[in-house]
């Protein structure tokens, strides 16, 4: 898994300036988990009074740390928490040696934060199937919890990378009645990337009190729209997490059911999951796939799925050409309902087929144009009814090729 070197060409300028969130410290160091002198381990604590949701990979495969934060998330309590996080070793595939690995390093969070262990919360992301060497990240918890900091998100987002050629942050200020809230927040996610909770973690943060059950339902309800609505590979991860915290150190209180809060997470989540696709290995091309007109809107995902997940139409994206035939290909075979004379193809605002033939009007040259920008649209409409839905990706280069190639080494 070596380290890239080259940032992503659709990679923003620099990391955004985060705000304080009151209540969240964070810390970060190189344990060596896998390679020497790497930010591999960061570690959040959250004040007494918090509130934690999460949502997580569903694969059947999924790892220790998942499981583990699978079976606390509904456990709140007054005491404040904790999220550890290690890069290197996904500590998936792990076995027996996968629960005790994680129940180590919790338990040693556990103690030296003075925190139910219920209250502690991990991830591992990278190498599957070699066994977590747990001992290197446990000896720097002290040095951990001592250099906690609460402005130390930065160096947290950097510690949890692997394939990412570029750390990942959004955030949000929004005023509601009762005053301002913020949010803040990190991610991770460069390949295996696919629907189901989209393959990466995420770490949220918020200053507004709002209850563990309402939290829960924004988190799930939001996650449908934004980390459950992009693929890079099609390839879902045994590791796929993302927790989000609430500490209430801003004294405003909010419900699931405040829209400007809830837009404004929405927001951040988005950003977040776009970010994640516009790292995609090897990307080069940031691609919006909108399907209308499908007889529902589960026909509607479906087919943007099969569109955004082709081979064929990502080599096209990276290579630059307008081959809407790939598309059509891609509709016929998702298994959803379409009718070769009802669809339409656009790239942009360029008619590119309908009525089951090229537009008169299409120009190659057109088309040509609009693959040559690095953020590309397909609109395709089916013709059969009110089904919508949108997915967002990326092309398919030699770069992935290259990275996987040797992800082990």
């Amino acid at each position: 898994m070596a380290k890239i070197t080259t940032r992503s060409p659709l990679a923003p300028d620099s990391f955004p300036e985060l705000p304080v969130i009151k209540g969240v410290r964070f810390a970060s160091v190189a344990a060596g988990v896998r390679y020497a002198g790497r930010t591999d381990v960061m570690l959040a604590h959250l004040a007494p009074g918090s509130t934690v949701a999460g949502v997580f990979t569903r694969s059947a495969t999924r790892s220790a740390p998942v499981l583990d934060c699978q079976a606390k998330i509904g456990m709140h309590t007054d005491d404040g928490a904790a999220i550890i996080v290690n890069s290197g070793n996904s500590n998936a595939f792990t076995g027996r040696n996968g629960i005790e690995s994680t129940r180590a390093v919790t338990s040693a969070v556990a103690l030296a934060m003075d925190l139910p262990e219920s209250r502690v919360f991990s991830s591992s992301t990278g190498v599957i199937g070699e066994p977590l060497p747990h001992g290197r990240i446990t000896a720097k918890i002290d040095e951990l919890v001592a250099a906690l900091d609460e402005g130390g998100i930065s160096g947290a987002a950097q510690a949890i990378m692997t394939t990412d050629t570029f750390p990942k942050g959004a955030m949000a200020s929004v005023d509601l009645p009762g005053g301002t809230v913020k949010i803040a927040g990190m991610a991770k996610g460069s390949g295996m990337i696919a629907p189901d909770m989209a393959t990466m973690l995420v770490y949220i943060f918020t200053d507004a009190a709002i209850s563990a059950g309402d939290l829960q339902t924004l988190v799930s309800r939001l996650n449908h729209k934004t980390f459950n609505c992009i693929t890079v590979d099609s390839d879902t991860s045994t590791s796929d997490t993302l927790l989000m915290g609430a500490t209430g150190a801003s004294g405003v209180t909010v419900t699931a059911e405040e829209d400007a809060f809830s837009d404004a997470l929405h927001g951040v989540m988005l950003d977040l999951a776009h970010q994640v696709v516009k790292d995609g290995e090897g990307a080069t091309k940031f691609v919006t796939v909108n399907v209308t007109g499908a007889k529902t809107a589960a026909d509607a995902r479906t087919h943007a799925l099969s569109i955004a997940n082709s081979p064929l139409v990502k080599t096209a994206l990276a290579g630059e050409d307008p081959n809407w035939g790939r598309i059509v290909m891609a509709v016929g075979k998702s298994g959803a309902a379409a009718d070769r004379d009802a669809l339409s193809i656009r790239f942009g605002d360029i008619l590119v087929a309908e009525n089951g033939w090229v537009s008169p009007d299409y120009k190659e040259d057109l088309g040509a144009a609009h693959m040559k920008q690095p953020e590309i649209t397909i609109n395709v409409d089916i013709g059969l009814g009110d089904g919508a839905a949108t997915i967002w990706t990326c092309d398919l280069t030699h770069g992935y090729i290259s990275i996987n190639a040797d992800y082990r080494s």
